[in-house]
């Protein structure tokens, strides 16, 4: 058995989205650290049933919900995990509103079968299709929601001059792999520029802010995508990742772990793991 002790042993951890898919892979990545973990999401069964099962396995779990999109939900969640478990440490901003629906779902084909396809080149119209309320909503829950977690994490974090923050974004905002959805491109943009300004800011506090941008996560969300397309619309999407697969929950989780830790000298970097894609 390993004598090193874990790098979240004992921390306070908060995990927002946590209540499934990739949200749900890294609570159970601190659980198995040793983490005490204060998870929120708004979806109230899913979020019941990961917080049942990560108690089982003896974690300390805080759970509740709240909607990343309301500041002051926000700020009273972020005071009742300091007084059941103490003052955050760890801060994961995993919460975000994903291009999942029927429409998003044909864009996407769309822009894959342009990308791998030798057609005439043309605008795809995706942005000039776009509604008022389609793009707005992607800010509400990607940046704002992001930003009002992390000024209510650095509130407890300053006065003890430790903290460390995990933005989730994603290759959408550092490539043109998602112009299928360029309101979700320029939200996960916008988080990336956030992490690096705040990083600056606070790391002489000794609280260090990192993102990690995936390429492509194998999410039940993602699989159940997949098992709609035929062989050739699936084959036009793995054409574009040279590793020839979607990265593991599991592996993506790990790194939040490991930037949630002490023994790294990570401050405002956005790590890509995309299999080579970008």
């Amino acid at each position: 058995m390993s004598q090193h002790r874990s790098p979240v042993e004992g921390r306070v951890c908060v995990v927002t989205g946590g209540a499934r898919g990739l949200g749900r892979a890294i609570a159970s990545a601190l659980a198995e650290g040793g983490a005490c973990l204060a998870l929120c999401d708004v979806l109230d069964e899913a979020l019941d049933e990961t917080a049942a099962a990560l108690r089982a396995g003896g974690t300390d779990v805080f759970a509740e919900r709240c909607d990343v999109t309301d500041s002051g939900a926000v700020d009273a969640f972020f005071a009742r995990v300091a007084g059941t478990l103490g003052p955050v440490e760890v801060l994961v901003n995993n919460a975000a509103l994903v291009p999942g629906g029927a429409a998003d779902e044909v864009r996407r084909n769309q822009h894959y079968a342009y990308l791998t396809t030798p057609v005439p080149r043309r605008s795809l119209g995706f942005t000039s299709a776009m509604s008022d309320a389609e793009w707005l909503k992607y800010w509400d829950v990607n940046v704002h929601g992001t930003f009002y977690c992390t000024r209510a994490a650095l509130r407890q974090m300053e006065p003890r001059g430790f903290g460390r923050i995990v933005n989730i974004a994603s290759i959408a905002g550092l490539s043109a792999f998602s112009a299928h959805s360029p309101h979700y491109s320029a939200t996960k943009g916008a988080v990336i520029a956030f992490t690096r300004s705040v990083a600056a800011e606070v790391a002489g506090a000794n609280i260090f802010v990192n993102a990690i941008a995936p390429g492509g996560v194998a999410t039940p969300m993602f699989d159940a995508y997949l098992a709609r397309l035929d062989d050739e619309a699936r084959g036009r999407l793995f054409q574009i990742i040279p590793a020839g697969r979607l990265g593991t929950m599991e592996e993506y989780a790990g790194l939040v772990v490991y930037l949630a830790g002490d023994n790294h000298y990570l401050a405002g970097q956005i790590i890509s793991p995309n299999g080579a894609m970008f």
